[in-house]
């Protein structure tokens, strides 16, 4: 088949890599032909034609994208003329946080109190309603940290929302969590769903740096707990490919921070790690060809982000247990230029081979 990609940065790439072996072809819709796919598929540079959107639409049989950021209007029109999976409503739900939470309610998916806020003077009242601490984000486009600003006292609020630009935002109670964890799935045309382990997640930041997977010390009650709000938010969305939901864990429960409509970061890991990577499944999701085995590779695994600068990879090369992806990005303070996969079967393995990398971990 042919599959056309929305954007060109390195999760484009890497679905390309996991594709080629399976038969399929690829192209990408993009701004520029220096980004990470372009060289692995056909380039239609988007300069705001619709002649090309529609090019592109008529060159692949099955559209996906890399991005919840991506322009809805974009995907409505290409999916009159093509498949798309995931679909339009997947998209519109989890690129809006407002958006995100009131499925949550919806569902019974517990998420921290939270209120919608397009003013100083509603922020000021959310605040009243909510409590400090709290969190107040841009309700589309952020990502990384970025859109976000931490409140802790009344005399930050006018600080607080000149940092949003005065666009919609959504105020969020602080959550007191012991880790973050995400859970990526997969989810057929037939409705079939795969899951892979819950796993840890550390950040700084507000950049991913370090995921652990399976995550230590995991119940089957909590992975199953996971496991069901995940299948509910995929079969209420109609979701067709991998979605990832952003999870704490509390003394009490599990809380849904957010969802991703794609494949994500906290899942690179499961390119060595799991006997199907995320990429391998979300490309067999949208084909509409049968699911792959998520079951893990190794004991433990891990992936490390490579942020900003290199570094020194070689180090990593020689690891026997080590593998390298780099996304022929060129450095940036703060931009993702690759990661590396660690796997192992004692956790002595594992830390050992953590250590000999810590100069990738801040």
């Amino acid at each position: 088949m042919k599959i056309g990609v929305l954007g060109s940065g390195q999760l484009g790439r890497m679905l390309a890599l996991s594709a080629y072996p399976l038969g399929h072809q690829m192209r990408f819709l993009t701004s520029s032909e220096e980004n990470p796919s372009s060289l692995l598929g056909s380039t239609f540079i988007q300069n705001g034609s619709q002649e090309i959107i529609e090019d592109f639409a008529k060159n692949s049989d099955v559209v996906t994208y890399e991005s919840e950021n991506t322009d809805v209007s974009i995907v409505n029109k290409i999916g009159q003329k093509t498949t798309v999976y995931p679909s339009a409503k997947s998209l519109y739900t989890c690129q809006h946080r407002g958006r995100e939470k009131s499925l949550f309610e919806k569902l019974n998916i517990p998420c921290a109190p939270y209120q919608m806020v397009n003013n100083l003077s509603e922020l000021k009242n959310a605040v009243e309603k909510i409590g400090l601490p709290a969190i107040l984000k841009t309700a589309t486009h952020g990502y990384d940290g970025k859109g976000q600003f931490l409140i802790q006292s009344d005399t930050q609020l006018d600080q607080a929302w000149e940092s949003m630009s005065d666009v919609e935002s959504i105020l969020e109670s602080l959550v007191n969590f012991k880790r973050e964890l995400s859970l990526v799935a997969v989810r057929g045309v037939d409705n079939t769903h795969k899951f892979y382990p819950l796993v840890e997640n550390s950040h700084h930041n507000g950049i991913l740096r370090l995921t652990i997977a399976p995550a230590q010390n995991i119940s089957p009650k909590l992975q199953q707990q996971a496991e069901t709000y995940m299948r509910s938010l995929l079969d209420e969305m109609n979701h067709v490919g991998v979605l990832t939901i952003e999870l704490f864990e509390t003394d009490n429960t599990l809380v849904v921070n957010e969802m991703a409509p794609r494949v994500h970061n906290s899942g690179h890991w499961t390119i060595e790690g799991a006997r199907t990577s995320q990429f391998e499944n979300h490309t067999r999701a949208i084909t509409e060809t049968p699911l792959g085995d998520t079951s893990c590779t190794h004991k433990y695994s891990a992936m490390i982000n490579i942020i900003g600068e290199q570094g020194p990879i070689d180090i990593a090369l020689t690891l026997k247990n080590a593998h390298v992806h780099l996304y022929n990005k060129t450095e940036r303070k703060g931009r993702k230029l690759g990661h590396i996969t660690i796997t192992a079967n004692t956790l002595d393995d594992l830390n050992t081979s953590l250590d000999a990398l810590s100069d990738f971990m801040p």
